[in-house]
């Protein structure tokens, strides 16, 4: 049984840059804060800990003082910063490059559609890191839609601009623009008063075409990645709509033997959280399973 990894797959830019400003920092530093999971991989985060990065959740932000603070690649909201200034903490920022220029767009845009009494609209997932710090440069006046039912919440006789959690899948936000577009319409509302921009990562959304390809030249996909990871599960749904034996699994032992039953060619691959000391992990053990089971 043939067993290769998804040269495509693995951490992005923004997740590489953080994890290796948290490996750069904890060489001269016992321990280091992180806001939130540095990536949401439960292996990558374990293994962090044990070099001595600390997850901590808001509530303990604000009792920390005169401490270093990771940011994750998601970014955060202005009052994180301002909280910082307060308690003396000193901030590595790793916020991905991509998603602070987001930040940037919508806070333009929430302070020019405040002129014409519109609306910004993310689409995006509720309490995800991204969101919350996107929703932040709005003073958390966005609204947030995943689905066509969060649409109830717009007024679509006032001006709409629209963006993107930067992870999120490239069909669906078309989706989400075109039924923005409807509901417009039926409200007898002007289309010239919607502004829909496509903020996802391009490198997110390239993986995409890329994944199909892989997912096809193989009998059998094992996607890699962890439960939290909203681009995890986008890709996937990508890789199993392409090849229905596709299964998802966060680390090496969730494998099952019978998925493999038959199979000549399998393929691994992951999100942009996934690190690929995981994926290879996961790919020696089905080589393990391969010398067992049946062709």
């Amino acid at each position: 049984m043939n067993v290769s990894i998804d040269k495509n797959s693995g951490y992005c830019f923004g997740v590489e840059y953080a994890i290796q400003m948290a490996e750069d920092e904890l060489e001269t530093s016992e321990q280091l804060y992180c806001l939130g999971d540095i990536v949401h991989n439960r292996m990558e985060v374990e293994r962090l800990h044990q070099q001595g990065l600390r997850i901590i959740d808001r509530e303990q932000l604000g009792t920390l003082h005169d401490c270093k603070v990771l940011i994750r690649a998601h970014g955060e909201p202005p009052e994180t910063y301002e909280l910082a200034l307060r308690n003396n903490l000193t901030l590595i920022d790793a916020s991905c490059p991509v998603v602070l220029k987001l930040q940037n767009r919508v806070k333009h845009a929430f302070d020019a559609t405040q002129r014409q009494n519109g609306q910004i609209v993310i689409y995006g997932q509720p309490g995800h890191a991204e969101v919350a710090g996107l929703t932040g440069q709005t003073g958390n006046r966005a609204i947030i839609v995943m689905n066509e039912q969060d649409l109830d919440q717009v007024d679509f006789a006032r001006p709409v601009t629209l963006f993107s959690q930067t992870t999120k899948s490239t069909a669906g936000f078309y989706r989400m623009k075109q039924l923005i577009e409807e509901r417009i319409a039926a409200a007898g509302g002007a289309l010239e008063s919607f502004d829909a921009n496509d903020s996802i990562c391009r490198q997110v959304s390239n993986r995409e075409p890329q994944l199909r390809k892989f997912a096809v030249e193989h009998d059998v996909i094992v996607f890699v990645s962890g439960r939290k990871s909203s681009n995890g599960k986008a890709l996937f749904s990508v890789v199993n709509q392409t090849n229905p034996r596709s299964y998802f699994v966060e680390n090496e032992q969730e494998l099952e033997d019978a998925w493999f039953e038959g199979a000549q060619s399998v393929g691994i691959c992951g999100a942009t959280s996934t690190p690929m000391w995981l994926m290879q992990r996961v790919a020696d053990r089905i080589q393990e399973i391969g010398a067992a089971v049946p062709a």
